[in-house]
């Protein structure tokens, strides 16, 4: 692997940026405020921001992918590699695809899930950002209980997630513009779903029993989980009773309070932020991470989102942009295990994004180095030339 200096900028160091330089070894960083040495490829990132590269926990952005239209797939392994793309020329390093594993057919089918895990584990090698499968269970999807047992003790899920739509689903059946969406998205007839969905609420009672059972599951195989939408204090402190130690977007700030109150990550998404709000109407994240009830921003839905909001929260004075950066790296590689990344410190792993600031709120990347490798460059003018290999090297050769 060919290493590489990063020559000037202004890294974010711990909590301050300071002008320094950066080597890169393996997939590693091996030096701040180092010399070039031997590195072979050297960038000159004077007059750019040096950032560490950003962790997306949440994002399901690949569903267009692989669904451009309702009703128009496109085959797995293209959908992944084009998102691994977008992923990376946002900025996104290591990016879990949040894969909802449902009772409905379809899109979020339970052999969807297990299709897009197989396929993630195909490709795993052939992605520039460090891909990872992140399973949404919807608790009332009761049959595929023990397959999803199957996969924790395997180790093939990365992060592990409770959700539970069934309230919204059933509510959005008076709305025909929601219902459609829905019933396109599985493929049936209108009065097929209905009887669907009639079938899947008539199990209700046996839905708790089943969540303690996954969760019990996920702890023996050292699994990080998460809530979604959790909706009052007490739904969160159930969880948290189970070792759900997430609480992915609450709905309200009395939630979130809660699990601020416990040291609860808390994760709210990018857009809502980039936007101004909630396009559900629900809770305005910048206001809760203002109120410091917010831990960590996900792309959700959007994977440009989290490079903007950070350079939102810094330019609409709710946060120093040192502080908004942590939201989406040093945060999120703490909520989720990952103790080798989310910060620029030698021996920790190189991934660093080069960011040109200067247009308020659009940030430019211009390079993206993932796992020590030079994956994204949209300025060439920025490489140095090259340094002579060392005489070893071209002995062997």
């Amino acid at each position: 692997m060919t290493d590489i200096f990063l020559e000037g900028g202004r890294a974010l160091i711990g909590s301050e940026f300071v002008e320094t330089s950066l080597l890169v070894s393996g997939t590693d960083i091996a030096q701040v405020d180092g010399s070039r040495s031997r590195a072979r490829l050297a960038i000159n990132a004077r007059d750019l921001l040096v950032l560490p590269g950003i962790i997306d926990l949440h994002g399901d952005a690949f569903e267009r992918q692989m669904m451009p239209r309702a009703g128009v797939d496109f085959p797995i392994d293209v959908a992944l590699a084009d998102s691994d793309r977008q992923a990376i020329s946002n900025g996104i390093t290591t990016v879990f695809h949040a894969t909802t594993c449902s009772w409905e057919p379809g899109l979020r089918s339970a052999d969807n899930a297990r299709g897009l895990m197989e396929a993630i584990e195909r490709q795993r090698p052939q992605f520039a950002a460090d891909t990872r499968f992140h399973l949404r269970h919807e608790t009332y999807n009761l049959d595929a209980e023990t397959e999803i047992s199957q996969w924790l003790s395997e180790g093939r899920v990365d992060l592990f997630a409770f959700n539970d739509h069934m309230d919204g689903t059933v509510g959005d059946l008076a709305k025909p513009r929601k219902r459609n969406r829905m019933v396109e998205r599985t493929g049936l007839s209108g009065e097929d779903f209905d009887r669907l969905v009639g079938h899947i609420m008539s199990r209700a009672a046996d839905v708790p029993a089943s969540v303690s059972r996954l969760a019990a599951a996920a702890r023996a195989a050292d699994v990080r989980m998460l809530s979604h939408d959790d909706a009052t204090p007490a739904m969160r402190q159930s969880f948290r009773a189970m070792g759900v130690a997430i609480a992915e977007f609450p709905i309200n700030e009395e939630t979130a309070r809660a699990a601020a109150s416990h040291g609860d990550a808390i994760v709210y998404g990018a857009p809502n932020v980039v936007r101004g709000g909630s396009h559900t109407g629900w809770t305005k994240a910048s206001d809760m991470i203002a109120k410091g009830l917010c831990s960590v921003l996900a792309s959700d839905y959007y994977y440009p989102a989290q490079l903007l909001a950070a350079f939102r929260l810094a330019a609409d004075g709710v946060l120093p942009l040192t502080e908004a950066w942590n939201l989406v790296s040093a945060a999120p590689a703490r909520a989720t295990g990952l103790a080798d990344r989310g910060v620029l410190a030698e021996g920790r792993r190189a991934d660093i994004l080069l960011v040109d600031d200067r247009v308020p709120l659009r940030p430019r990347l211009i390079a993206v180095i993932s796992g020590g490798k030079l994956v994204h460059l949209t300025d060439a003018t920025r490489l140095l030339g090259m340094a002579a290999a060392p005489r070893e090297a071209v002995a062997a050769a």
